[in-house]
This record gives C-alpha cells, sequence and structure tokens, in this order.
C-alpha cells in the first residue's frame, strides 16, 4: 500500500513502511512501529505512522488501517 499525505510517501508492507520525506528515504520496521503506537502492526492506521514522522503533518484522507490494504 502506498500513501502520500503532504509531499510525504509512505510505502507499507508487511515488514515496516519506506518513508520520503523531506529528501530523506528512510524505513521504520513493523516492530518499531507496534511498539511505538502500542498495538499490533497490522491494526496501526497510515495517519498513526504519518504523525510518528511529523507530529504537524496534514492529513486530509480518512486513515487507513495497514492490514486491510496489504
Amino acid at each position: 500500500m502506498e500513501v502520500e499525505h503532504s509531499g510525504t510517501v509512505f510505502s507499507f508492507d508487511s515488514e515496516g513502511v519506506d518513508i520520503q520525506y523531506e529528501g530523506h528515504e528512510f524505513r521504520m520496521r513493523a516492530e518499531v512501529i507496534a511498539r511505538a503506537a502500542d498495538k499490533e502492526y497490522l491494526d496501526v492506521t497510515d495517519h498513526e505512522v504519518a504523525r510518528m514522522v511529523d507530529t504537524d503533518i496534514e492529513l486530509e484522507s480518512p486513515p487507513k488501517r495497514i492490514g486491510d490494504h496489504l
């Protein structure tokens, strides 16, 4: 699943997410995301991950649960 919020691109897969943010590319592992959200990785939404990257990010679309799109 690939989602874009305010120019930041999130590419989700079963092992984590590749992120393109302000000219930087990095990967967040599923375990890190699950621990930060205090829930199973597949139950985390794209909005929650976006807020982990930038607390002030503009989120225009409805949140999508990672597990629903993998």
